[in-house]
């Protein structure tokens, strides 16, 4: 490794140690920490924050004595990564920084109370200042094309309007058609009584020590815990934790919680561990990262195969379900229904729900809609693609906090998760009899040989491109939901 990489290093393991710190306190307030202690954490992460930064400009000194053409792929990767984050605090004005940080903290708040009263108007204010700001750091940052260019590439690299505009335009239509078929051929129930069946938190507690196991999640590593809402953090690569929540009824809820977000810990615990301690011991991408939760928990965990698996363990800690068959639990894991609510989306109506809020972003930072316009469109964009509308803007544009936090670009690595997880689905060799045995550990190999042990080394569209010969293609996630919804290979 050459010198000033390794100058570079030694400096940034401050910030190493700083995230360390950071991602446990973080843990511990979703999970334990006494509710008294909330503004005392927040001026601890603040002085954490100051302090950050300041390493960051003392990196970026060296940054600019680097000779890329000499660096290998992980070299060049951690200097990138650097640059990345560097980027936003030298380009964008501290002042903006600071009242996007004053803005979005306020937000929140008002955001909640506008949901409880479902009053967008109450809301709207702030959406338009968190809107200006967000065009701001646009500019600031830079574009070659259109500005949400710039708030799209905070969370997944590389990712523009264009590549959006692409995907959506061949993944929309063909959906629409999967979902029609789906809804005429009636084998996948549009709602199931086990939706509304109670569960007791502690038997359900032991299936998800069991669905833990069956993944060989590595106890010496990894660890599960309750908190509010379900998350996924790594404190470094041999301490990744996720937890879940029971709310009494539906027990698949809490337990694709576990599914989805063991998903999100294989891929960090799989990252090679000769990174720990640099910049690219993390995903590749939001996108990515996201790919590999929604691989594990829809494409393994809701097949016809691992039902089969789980089946036994089920009907033993869950009493109720002695009277339904394994194709019984198929069916309720697998509902399909056009629905408000993007968290209680199905596989196949999922993306249409993200779609609406990418046109409505890349209208409000692309072309300046108004935010007054933001409602009526988002119904109108309801009824055209799922053929309903919402009675209220609490289940309508109010539903989803990102807005008030100021993730103006973050919603589409949503579908980006889906989409690389259905090029998993092809890549993949007898994925299903690797399933059907249990045989996780050579899954997670072939994962980790495709994407994950590579962390952040490369961007995401070139690591697509080094693993499948492709960027996001939308064409696997198409074939995955063709192969179970309408021709049935899932049952037999």
């Amino acid at each position: 490794m050459f010198d000033n990489v390794k100058e570079i290093l030694e400096e940034y393991k401050k910030l190493w140690a700083y995230g360390y710190a950071e991602a446990l306190m973080a843990w511990d307030t979703e999970t334990y920490m006494p509710e008294a202690d909330a503004s005392t954490r927040g001026e601890v992460f603040s002085v954490f924050n100051e302090l950050e930064k300041q390493v960051y400009l003392k990196i970026s000194e060296k940054l600019d004595k680097i000779d890329e053409e000499k660096l290998s792929d992980e070299e060049k990767g951690i200097v990138r990564v650097l640059r990345r984050s560097i980027k936003y605090y030298t380009k964008v004005p501290i002042e903006v920084i600071k009242e996007f940080t004053k803005t979005t903290n306020e937000s929140v708040v008002i955001w909640r109370n506008a949901k409880a009263k479902s009053d967008f108007n109450l809301f709207s204010p702030y959406l338009e200042k968190i809107l200006d700001l967000s065009r701001k750091i646009a500019d600031y940052l830079g574009y070659e094309k259109q500005p949400y260019d710039a708030l799209l590439d905070l969370y997944e690299e590389g990712f523009t309007t264009g590549d959006g505009d692409r995907i959506f335009n061949t993944l929309l239509p063909e959906v629409s058609g999967i979902l029609k078929k789906v809804q005429e051929a009636q084998y996948f129930p549009s709602s199931h009584e086990l939706e509304n069946v109670q569960y007791e938190t502690e038997r359900m507690k032991k299936v998800n020590e069991f669905l833990i196991k069956l993944l060989n999640m590595p106890s010496d590593k990894f660890r599960l815990d309750v908190s509010a809402h379900p998350f996924t953090i790594r404190i470094s690569g041999s301490d990744v934790r996720i937890t879940t929540r029971y709310e009494g009824k539906d027990f698949k809820e809490t337990m694709f919680s576990v599914i989805h977000e063991s998903g999100h810990a294989i891929y960090e615990l799989l990252i090679n561990p000769r990174f720990e301690g640099t910049p690219i011991a993390t995903g590749a991408s939001t996108g990515i990262h996201e790919s590999q939760s929604r691989f594990w928990e829809n494409i393994i965990g809701r097949s016809i195969q691992f039902i089969k698996l789980v089946y036994p363990t089920l009907k033993e800690n869950l009493p109720f379900l002695s009277k339904y068959s394994d194709e019984d639990i198929y069916k309720y894991f697998n509902t399909v229904r056009p629905s408000l609510i993007r968290v209680d989306a199905d596989e196949v109506t999922y993306n249409f729900h993200i779609a609406i809020r990418y046109e409505i972003e890349k209208r409000l930072i692309n072309e300046k809609m108004t935010v007054k316009e933001v409602p009526s469109l988002w119904n109108d964009m309801m009824e055209k693609y799922l053929g309903i509308t919402p009675k209220n803007d609490a289940e309508g544009v109010l539903q989803d906090i990102h807005w008030s936090q100021g993730s103006i670009g973050y919603f589409p690595t949503y579908t980006l998760g889906n989409i690389v997880a259905g090029m998993l689905y092809l890549k993949i060799p007898n994925l299903y009899n690797l399933v059907s045995q249990g045989k996780f550990d050579e899954i997670k190999e072939i994962l980790k040989e495709l994407i994950c042990k590579y962390g952040a080394t490369y961007p995401p569209k070139t690591l697509l491109r080094r693993s499948f010969g492709k960027e996001y293609d939308p064409e696997g996630l198409l074939s995955y939901l063709r192969d179970k919804y309408i021709n049935l290979k899932g049952i037999g």
